[in-house]
Parts: structure tokens; C-alpha cells; sequence
């Protein structure tokens, strides 16, 4: 079973990670631990508050400065690759996971050695039966990231595994074997857009991403940069150009 490692970023969210980790708890796959990356928390965790999860093993770093979504993450890479992971996951902390997510990407990523990236189908945590992505579309004409199946009502019209774009950082898995050949995520862009990047390097050294639907998450929707807030605003027209 190949060993998996699990990247959150908390940054002011303690009590939405409590409620990720209480999710992960209830997983069903053997093989995986946590790198838990806080980036410069005002009320940071501490090891006290791990102990909740008695049955997670949890690798716990404390940033001094907001290291920014590749930042934080870079950072959970490197110390997951030293541990020996075969896959990386980077998993938003304002997600609740079912209990098999993790198993059925895995599943998939083993069917084949080019099923480089792998990601689920995605629900508003408050809007279950309301889809927030299907994987990831790049609109040729602007050169920008789009979600395909944003907030259409689940009517089972994503059944199929299949190729997309790219697949949201939200919930990313990524063989280790794809990051030793194309690298980390690129620090330049800091919040936004490192997922879509990420993905066509991948795509142009010969690996598939590939959108997962027997995989189910639930999202909060950006609870760190609320949507439409200056951050959110600025980030995706920045780095909607630079990529």
C-alpha cells in the first residue's frame, strides 16, 4: 500500500483543521500521515491541541512568517519527500473528507504510471448536493483557471474518470515521482493559480490529471481569504497573468 502524506495549511483556521482532522480520523486508508504547516497564526495550535487525534500521526511545523499557499506547502513537501512518501496530498483545511476519498484516488493513481495528478469531485460543505468543482478547465481565450461544474446541482452528470486541465489545490494528489521531475510548486504566484501551473508542467513532462468522482470532499470556500476580498480579488488577477 503506497504511503501517503497528508499537507494542511492552517493559517487563523484552528477550528476549521479540527473539524479536517476529525474527518481524516474516519479515513479508511491505512497508509497516510499529516504535515500540519501553520503559516504565522495569530493563536497557533499547540502539541495539546494535537492530542485530539490520538489516532492521526501528525508532523507538526510553526512558520514565524506567512509563507503563502506554495510556500507553506513547499515546505510540507519537502519533509513528507524525506519521510519517504510515494504520494503527496495537499488538503485545504476548511474541508471535510469522506471516509473513502482517499482510497479511490489512490486506486486510480495505481491503474496507471502516467495517472501523474489526481483530484475528487467537490461539494459546498453547506450545499451538499451542489458541486463547487469537477476538475479544472484552462479558458484558452483568457489564459485563466475555471471550475467545471461550479455550483451546477449534482444530477450524477460526472460519473466518468477522465482527463481535466488541472485539478484545485483544494484537494490535490500528486505521485512523487511527477514532483522529482518537474519540482515544487512555484512560489511566485503565493496564493492562487500554483495548482493550474503545477498541473501543466506535469501535463507537458507526459502525466495525466485525472478528475476522480467516486472521490467526495466538502469544501468551506475560502475561509482563510474570503471571496471577493481585496486578497482574493488581487491574487487571481495577478497571477491570472503571470501564469
Amino acid at each position: 500500500m503506497p504511503k501517503v502524506f497528508i499537507i494542511i495549511i492552517n493559517f487563523n483556521g484552528w477550528k476549521d483543521t479540527q473539524e479536517c482532522l476529525a474527518s481524516l480520523d474516519k479515513v479508511n486508508y491505512d497508509n497516510f500521515e499529516i504535515v500540519l504547516v501553520d503559516n504565522a497564526s495569530k493563536e497557533r495550535p499547540q502539541e495539546a491541541d494535537l492530542k485530539e487525534f490520538p489516532n492521526l500521526k501528525i508532523l507538526y511545523q510553526f512558520n514565524k512568517e506567512n509563507l503563502g499557499f506554495a510556500g507553506g506547502n513547499n515546505q510540507g513537501i519537502k519533509i513528507a519527500l524525506s519521510k519517504g512518501a510515494d504520494y503527496i496530498l495537499l488538503l485545504n483545511n476548511d474541508t471535510v473528507v469522506a471516509s473513502d476519498f482517499l482510497s479511490e484516488l489512490v486506486k486510480e493513481g495505481e491503474e496507471d504510471s502516467k495517472n501523474g495528478i489526481l483530484g475528487p469531485l467537490i461539494y459546498f460543505y453547506d450545499r451538499k448536493d451542489v458541486i463547487w468543482s469537477a476538475g479544472g478547465r484552462i479558458n484558452k481565450r483568457f489564459y485563466r483557471g475555471e471550475l467545471i461544474g461550479y455550483q451546477e446541482e449534482d444530477k450524477n452528470q460526472y460519473q466518468a474518470t477522465e482527463q481535466v486541465d488541472y485539478i484545485s489545490g483544494t484537494c490535490l494528489l500528486i505521485k512523487r515521482e511527477v514532483i522529482e521531475k518537474i519540482g515544487l510548486l512555484s512560489e511566485d504566484y503565493f496564493l492562487y493559480y500554483e495548482d493550474t501551473d503545477w498541473c501543466q508542467r506535469a501535463k507537458l513532462a507526459g502525466w495525466r490529471c485525472l478528475f476522480v468522482p467516486s472521490s467526495k470532499i466538502y469544501h468551506k470556500i475560502s475561509s482563510s481569504t474570503r471571496e471577493f476580498s481585496y486578497p482574493y480579488i488581487y491574487y487571481h488577477s495577478r497571477n491570472g497573468l503571470i501564469f
